[in-house]
């Protein structure tokens, strides 16, 4: 005999399959730009955070293709290695995309990524929210919200991988309605797929599942502080269910993380304190009225700090006049719906966590004091904002369709109109009320976002050496680059396309901060006050030489190369010290490089014994634009050896 409940399960999926396929049909209009050209080749760009990006899914691939420890990679940062427990790794997404990336290479891993992150959350916040609203369409929009907000949109531009994969947040806030309020089905189990998506959340990004945390502390307090006041029989009911659920998430929890938190915290290369020691805890916070008057960030900062190249993109925190007033207007009207004033206070309370470190007292006086708490960027706390007001959105669109539905068949049934032509009409007077709502809430946020639909993308450009050369060299080398990744981080997606060939000695992200280079940290700031648009070139004085000279000495560097930036190298890799980088590097290492295949190469980059020196006037003479740009490539490394002398 067949199950009642499988004609209705079958219905289900088929209904979330659907908005599933719209979900995905809104994302691949955002990226089609890339979808329509060479997904392999074409992203956001090769540079800054989408090259970092690129090269955390590549390493996860490459690990599990060669059985190394995929938390830890010494061919970044070499020879101290990186953790990328410790850094925003996405483990979580690396690994289950390894099989596109054996495949098609890091470019397309980062494409697909961008791409199904949106509809994967919009998809699970609108399976969530069809437990409380019955009408599909109002569940529909609240995924939309969720999956497509101005924070997902922002992330996605910039390739925040770990930001925009936010498909875990419903699902948690399920099993925690399922814990809490209904505990209908055994809390051992439910417990137990909690401590699974927290593990998995952990692996996605560590920084979303500390906010998942705060929040839900305090979304616990809340319940529990209304049911103590208004239902103190049923809280008593309720708390062993709650107790032996939550006692049962923590277990699984801290058997699966044990060792990766230890890893993150005491492992080779972990980050200890502050992640990004220039950073006070609790800056970066949202300004308020950012939430309803539309400003937007910096396209120049934006272009030079996170890669994307197109128009302006609004603050990630935008809501919108309209969103606002439908909220505000909806939880007033059925004030009596307790799920709006929870999700209402929850909100607010996520909003004001999002302002950061004020003159005035925020909860950031306490949190900037709680280790790994304190690491979280303040403003990204509208993650959190985002999932209350697409519930409160999906709510109240669902109610005002049930109202109007209700209150259109009582005045049919006033005058004796209760036949199916009057059903159909209350329907769709319902469902266009309803959808009017919505549209007051989404229009302004859409319109907010749609000057950058289709999102920009562009090829991903790699110099003539490392396309040509790099693939086939020696097991072993270490390479030195210049404009190095600390900076532009371009240098890792030339490094990921090739399969991670060779180790470099430098990389971008917190681990490059000077003040964790060790005894190598003079070289680094030498090296990258040179390749920065906001610093001076560094003097050739004796110090800076012999600093750079042990800083690559120190990284074990085998290859320093320098491509040339009139050759086919985008304009984010370009830089007005090339001739600088030349003259400074021959004189560090003692000798001329070799021109070929558009780059300048040490092969024999090690330092040789004899030190340089050079009068600051005879090394300006040598590195003039007039010299970089003659005939002979090498002209500004003779002139240099040629006005040297040893020490």
């Amino acid at each position: 005999m067949r199950s009642s409940t499988a004609p209705w399960r079958r219905r289900s999926a088929t209904t979330i399959g659907l908005a599933f396929a719209a979900y995905l049909g809104v994302s691949l209009v955002l990226w089609w730009h890339v979808w329509s050209a060479h997904p392999t080749t074409v992203t956001i760009c090769g540079c800054d955070d989408p090259s970092l990006s690129a090269w955390f899914l590549e390493w996860p691939a490459y690990a599990l293709a060669h059985g190394h420890n995929p938390f830890y990679s010494a061919a970044l940062f070499h020879p101290t290695g990186i953790n990328l427990v410790s850094n925003t790794g996405m483990l979580a997404i690396g690994i289950p995309l390894a099989p596109v990336t054996w495949l098609f290479g890091p470019v397309a891993s980062l494409n697909v990524a961008l791409s199904l992150g949106p509809p994967l959350s919009a998809v699970t916040m609108f399976w969530l929210l069809r437990r409380w609203v019955p009408w599909t369409p109002a569940a529909f929009v609240g995924g939309l919200v969720f999956g497509f907000s101005p924070f997902v949109f922002v992330n996605m531009a910039v390739a925040h991988l770990n930001l925009v994969a936010l498909a875990l947040l419903p699902l948690m806030v399920a099993c925690l309605d399922e814990l809490l309020v209904r505990q209908r089905r055994r809390p051992w189990v439910t417990g137990a797929a909690l401590g699974l998506l927290v593990t998995v959340q952990f692996f996605v990004s560590s920084e979303v599942l500390a906010m998942v945390a705060v929040c839900a502390a305090a979304a616990v307090v809340v319940l529990v502080a209304y049911a103590a006041l208004r239902h103190r029989a049923e809280l008593a009911a309720r708390a062993p269910h709650a107790g032996r659920g939550l006692a049962a998430a923590a277990a699984v929890t801290a058997v699966l993380l044990a060792y990766p938190v230890w890893f993150a915290l005491e492992g080779p290369a972990h980050l200890s304190g502050l992640v990004w020691p220039d950073i006070a805890p609790g800056a970066g916070g949202i300004s308020i009225d950012n939430l309803w008057h539309l400003r937007f960030l910096s396209k120049q900062a934006v272009n030079v700090f996170a890669g994307y190249q197109g128009p302006r993109l609004p603050q990630a925190e935008y809501l919108g006049l309209g969103m606002i007033i439908v909220l505000g207007c909806g939880v007033i009207a059925w004030r009596r719906d307790r799920r709006l004033w929870f999700f209402a206070a929850l909100g607010v309370i996520s909003v004001v966590l999002s302002l950061g470190r004020q003159s005035f007292w925020t909860p950031w006086r306490v949190l900037a004091h709680v280790p790994l708490v304190q690491n979280v960027v303040s403003g990204r706390f509208v993650a959190i904002t985002s999932v209350c007001v697409s519930i409160l959105l999906a709510i109240i669109v669902g109610r005002a369709h049930d109202w109007v539905k209700t209150w259109a068949w009582s005045l049919g049934a006033s005058r004796r109109s209760r036949h199916r032509s009057a059903r159909a009409w209350t329907g769709v007077l319902g469902a266009g009320v309803a959808l009017a709502v919505a549209a007051v809430a989404v229009v302004p946020m859409g319109t907010a976002l749609a000057g950058n639909v289709p999102l920009t993308a562009q090829p991903v450009s790699i110099p003539r050496w490392f396309a040509e050369v790099a693939p086939h060299l020696p097991p072993g080398q270490v390479i030195l680059t210049f404009p190095p990744a600390v900076t532009g981080g371009s240098a890792m997606t030339w490094q990921a396309v090739d399969s991670l060939h060779f180790a470099m000695a430098t990389g971008a992200g917190p681990s490059s901060i000077p003040e964790r280079a060790g005894k190598e940290r003079a070289g680094l700031e030498v090296i990258t006050a040179a390749s920065s648009l906001f610093s001076k070139l560094a003097p050739a004085t004796r110090t800076n030489v012999d600093a750079v000279r042990q800083a690559v000495a120190g990284w074990g560097v085998t290859l320093l190369v320098v491509p040339d930036p009139t050759a086919f190298v985008p304009r984010y890799d370009r830089t007005s010290s090339t001739a600088w980088a030349l003259g400074f590097f021959t004189l560090a290492i003692g000798q001329k490089p070799q021109f070929r295949h558009d780059a300048w190469v040490w092969t024999e980059a090690r330092p040789v014994a004899t030190r340089l020196s050079i009068s600051a006037q005879a090394f300006a003479g040598c590195t003039t634009e007039a010299v970089y740009k003659s005939p002979d490539r090498l002209a500004v490394p003779n002139c240099v050896l040629a006005a040297s002398r040893p020490i």
